[in-house]
């Protein structure tokens, strides 16, 4: 299992815990995910750490002084 946070501006009322979201690639020097409908977007992964799967496990939702976070778990 792994876990990747996506940064998302929900209000709580989008993405529910335990739900299953796909994800689509994009690449640049790195990887970047975007959660389907545009409802956030990961860090840059590098390549050698690469998401294998399509979708993912919508695990926890927290807030930070700067952002909200989503964490999804994948299966790999």
């Amino acid at each position: 299992m792994r876990l990747v946070e996506f940064s998302i501006e929900d209000n709580g009322v989008f993405l529910e815990i335990g739900k299953t979201y796909k994800i689509n690639e994009f690449q640049s020097a790195n990887y970047y995910y975007m959660l389907e409908n545009a409802w956030g977007m990961s860090r840059p992964i590098p390549a050698n750490q690469r998401l294998k799967s399509s979708c993912g496990i919508l695990k926890e939702k927290k807030e930070t002084l700067t952002s909200k976070l989503a964490i999804l778990e994948f299966d790999e």
